[in-house]
């Protein structure tokens, strides 16, 4: 786990800046290759292989070859038993991939399991290549411009080198209602993401991306229930096995979530005892500790039920401002989402432990298991019903016009939009433009309708939401602490096997991640099975309202903060929200989400 940065000219003091602005993801050793057309830099954090012969950028057998690689390779020993001819020199991954390239060409990105971002010199031909693991665990960023082509792990590297930094118009609308910025797009104009499963190549000012994983149509299986649960628990256990592989000392952040305590249990069989990170909050006196920790609590239960070794840390109001901030820097873009704060204090408390953590992103939108799910299936069903029973319906339970929703974007902006009669109060005319988001969506995921609906929902979430907000967290903010963070229930051969589940094995109207709770019933604690979902959580309704907090919050949230986005927002109607939540309302969610942007464009002065 590294970061990597480059550009296709020579200079060497530039990219030692690159390196130094990026040294957090790789405190283990940094290298850099430079060469008539290119300047690659490399920051390790040493996983597999701590020896020498791991550094990079490393160059092949022949040295033709000249490679940069961020991530881990869960089959790299069977790669290795296929490249018997090639003359290994130490035991990395990153050899490996190597090898498979000189083997295989770009046919080798598509045999890699694992995450990995990666930059990849060929000297004879004078070309680059950049690839992107096909789930997008790990983040590449890149700028294009006048024939020229930069790369890095993060955004903060690639704004060394002297480029505008304007808001990218388009990316705030999304931002605005989605929270977060879609691929290819980054809040920053002219900055893009690499899409997961595609390669980039560049060769004499030139650049083309195609995809290098195509996604064959899942046929679904026709084994019974109890064979498939079965399975699935067979596959967890193998897919965790395989992300032990290192020479470091590896952990588990656990939540009292289900696929956090499923993967405890699977590294319980594969290894023993297991070290287990959770956080929780300190609060004021006389409020509610067990609805703000209550996973904190259950995560405590869980990891005793186990006999692992468990750690926790808190989160004190004192330090939610300095860490949110510090969030969004590693971050790169603004973000709306409160849990940033105490993912990057876990993420250092656990680095002190150990140098590797799992855990259970993906397990939600592999096997259904947002409430979103379920309702859309409710609404599916509603639906059935003739349109006049529906009027009747809505006139005598108002709230039923909520499921009275179109699959497609209709049904995904109901669950995942803000309200445009929110945004249209507080933008001001020139910067309100409705139509955007619906558009982008329609456009990449719902220009047909598919059913049953619920299965394309949950494939558009992990295609854009997964990657671009909670992948990109996870990575981000673990990194940040020199973390290497790995996600077993995205291990390819186990997303091939959950897109064979049929849906009803999946969701059903009174439930979620049904397939995943009954094969993991009988090993784990009865009271996980019937918990509500509550995912990576935060009190930031309540931080809002501490006194500190909110006097931090009425200085970012106006005109005079920064120039970037005085023109964009009607401020009074910003502050009104503001106050109302300070005398009980709730607008959490869209204060967030300005606080986030406020903060990004300051902390990288960004212009309008």
């Amino acid at each position: 786990m590294c970061s990597i940065n480059g550009f296709t000219w020579q200079e060497r003091e530039l990219i030692a800046r690159m390196n130094k602005e990026t040294s957090h993801r790789g405190p283990d050793g940094t290298g850099i290759f430079v060469a008539t057309g290119i300047s690659l830099g490399h920051n390790r954090l040493a996983i597999i292989d701590l020896s020498e012969s791991g550094a990079q950028p490393m160059q092949g057998s022949g040295g033709r070859f000249v490679l940069i690689f961020n991530g881990e390779i869960y089959n790299y020993r069977e790669l290795k038993k296929e490249l018997v001819s090639y003359p290994f020199k130490g035991e990395s991954d990153t050899e490996v991939v190597l090898a498979a390239y000189e083997a295989w060409g770009e046919k080798a990105f598509a045999r890699l399991q694992g995450m990995f971002a990666l930059a990849l010199w060929d000297r004879e031909k004078q070309e680059l290549l950049l690839a992107r693991d096909p789930m997008g665990i790990k983040p590449l960023y890149y700028h294009f411009t006048g024939g020229r082509l930069i790369f890095s792990s993060e955004i903060k590297a690639i704004l060394e080198h002297d480029i505008p930094r304007r808001i990218d118009p388009q990316a705030l609308d999304l931002y605005l209602r989605v929270l977060y910025v879609p691929a290819p797009m980054t809040m920053f104009e002219n900055v893009k993401k690499l899409s997961p499963g595609h390669v980039l190549s560049w060769k004499g000012g030139s650049c083309s991306i195609k995809p290098f994983a195509r996604r064959k149509s899942p046929v679904l299986s026709s084994k019974s229930f109890v064979e498939l649960k079965t399975e699935a628990r067979a596959r967890v256990h193998e897919s965790v096995r395989k992300e032990l592989v290192s020479d470091r000392p590896l952990g588990l952040y656990l939540s009292g979530g289900i696929d956090s305590s499923a993967v405890l249990e699977s590294m319980s069989v594969a290894q023993g005892r297991v070290e287990t990170f959770s956080v929780g909050f300190e609060l004021r006196v006389g409020e509610q500790r067990e609805k703000f920790n209550a996973d904190f609590e259950l995560a405590r239960r869980t990891a005793a039920h186990f006999g692992a070794r468990h750690h926790e840390v808190l989160v004190s109001p004192s330090e939610i401002v300095s860490l949110f901030e510090e969030a969004i820097f590693h971050l790169d873009e603004p973000s709306a989402n409160a849990t940033i704060i105490p993912q990057l204090a876990l993420a250092r408390f656990a680095k002190a432990h150990v140098a590797v953590v799992l855990g259970g992103d993906g397990g939600d939108e592999l096997l259904g298991g947002y409430e979103r799910y379920r309702l859309s299936r409710i609404s599916s069903l509603y639906r059935r019903f003739p349109k006049i029973l529906r009027k009747i319906g809505r006139l005598v339970v108002p709230s039923l016009s909520k499921l009275d929703t179109a699959p497609g974007i209709e049904r995904f902006a109901q669950f995942h939009f803000i309200k445009e009669p929110t945004l249209s109060r507080l933008l001001k005319e020139g910067a309100y433009h409705p139509r955007v988001a619906h558009d982008f969506f329609v456009e990449h995921f719902f220009r047909e309708v598919q059913e049953p609906f619920e299965t394309q929902f949950m494939e558009t979430d992990r295609q854009s939401w997964l990657v671009d907000e909670s992948l990109l967290r996870s990575d981000k903010l673990s990194m940040a602490a020199g973390l290497e963070a790995r996600v077993p229930l995205l291990d390819l051969p186990l997303i091939q096997f959950a897109d064979t589940i049929s849906l009803h094995h999946k969701v059903s109207l009174t439930n979620t991640k049904i397939i995943l709770k009954e094969a993991f019933r009988d090993v784990l604690p009865k009271e996980l099975l019937h918990q509500p979902k509550r995912g990576w959580f935060s009190p930031g309704a309540k931080w809002l309202r501490y006194p500190h907090f909110s006097a931090y919050a009425r200085e970012v949230l106006s005109p005079n903060y920064t120039q970037a986005t005085r023109h964009l927002f009607n401020w009074d109607e910003v502050q009104r929200r503001l106050e109302g939540h300070l005398r009980g309302e709730y607008h959490a969610t869209i204060l967030f989400a300005l606080l986030g942007l406020q903060i990004w464009a300051k902390e990288f002065d960004v212009s309008g």
